[in-house]
């Protein structure tokens, strides 16, 4: 089985690497980023006066390399970067990257979604921030706020919704693996965890459950949350991402990430099985 899923691995990279060949044979790197930069930022890229040889670098690797490996679409590819740029607060990026997803495509529904889905992992503070780079984007482009109301739980069936949909992509791993801990805490830490992210941010409209894995695992990865990984990797699996997608997510965040992160979760893409699972929230306990 290990042989079989090193086998499928190696296949799946070599199959991204070869998205949009054609196109490739015929144009240079360069070319290749000029294109993609002119779609996603409606302008030329230009030579950069202080660093030119760094810039080319970046350039290329990102627009010229990255957007053309895998199966993702660049609004798929805008959404992903979205959440990378807000998970490390890097916000002079994230302001391009939002007026980049909505040239490509992403409703400013879609956008703000992808941003409010940060909140469970990185906390409220810095999703503030996210968000108000986002407003200003809004704002600066005529887009109305406050955009429409996307909730779908309220403080009546929060709790009910958001056990729906974590039970159906991690069952009760979570309860199972806090029973441990003293008196009310076995109960209040689960029971947060459902509320807060799968109640109060999973069930909300405007991105699928699919898109929220992808991009809960991107957000993940970017934190460097290497225990909570290997769920969130069997997670999006479930909800209907296959290898291929979840690869081309970490192959598209590499360059706003680095290496380091992204090969973590590479690596448990990998090996991941959904048949033969096992949950890995509870810490080993010597015996």
């Amino acid at each position: 089985m290990k042989n079989f899923q090193y086998v499928l691995f190696v296949v799946l990279i070599f199959h991204s690497c070869f998205v949009n060949a054609e196109e490739s044979k015929t144009m240079t790197r360069s070319e290749r980023a000029d294109k993609i930069y002119e779609q996603l930022f409606l302008n030329k890229r230009t030579v950069s006066p202080t660093d030119p040889e760094f810039m080319e670098i970046l350039q290329c690797n990102i627009f010229g390399e990255t957007f053309y490996t895998g199966n993702l679409n660049n609004k798929e590819r805008e959404l992903i970067t979205v959440v990378a740029l807000a998970a490390m607060q890097t916000l002079p990026q994230l302001k391009a990257h939002v007026g980049a997803a909505l040239n490509v495509g992403n409703s400013p529904l879609e956008i703000r979604e992808a941003i409010y889905q940060c909140a469970p992992f990185i906390g409220f503070p810095r999703t503030l921030n996210a968000i108000g780079v986002f407003n200003e984007v809004a704002q600066e482009r005529n887009i109305k706020l406050p955009l429409k109301n996307a909730g779908a739980a309220d403080d009546s069936d929060r709790h009910a919704k958001g056990l729906a949909v974590q039970e159906k992509l991690y069952g009760d791993e979570v309860k199972k693996a806090m029973a441990s801990l003293p008196g009310k805490y076995k109960d209040i830490v689960p029971d947060t965890l459902t509320d807060f992210c799968f109640g109060d941010f999973y069930t909300r409209d405007g991105l699928t459950l699919q898109q929220r894995e992808l991009l809960s695992l991107v957000i993940l990865t970017a934190l460097g949350a290497e225990k909570q990984l290997s769920a969130h990797v069997v997670g999006a699996l479930k909800a209907g991402n296959d290898k291929e997608t979840l690869l081309a997510a970490m192959v598209q965040a590499i360059p706003y990430i680095g290496l380091a992160n992204a090969m973590t979760t590479i690596n448990l893409i990998k090996t991941a099985d959904i048949d033969n699972y096992k949950p890995i929230y509870e810490e080993p306990r010597d015996e």
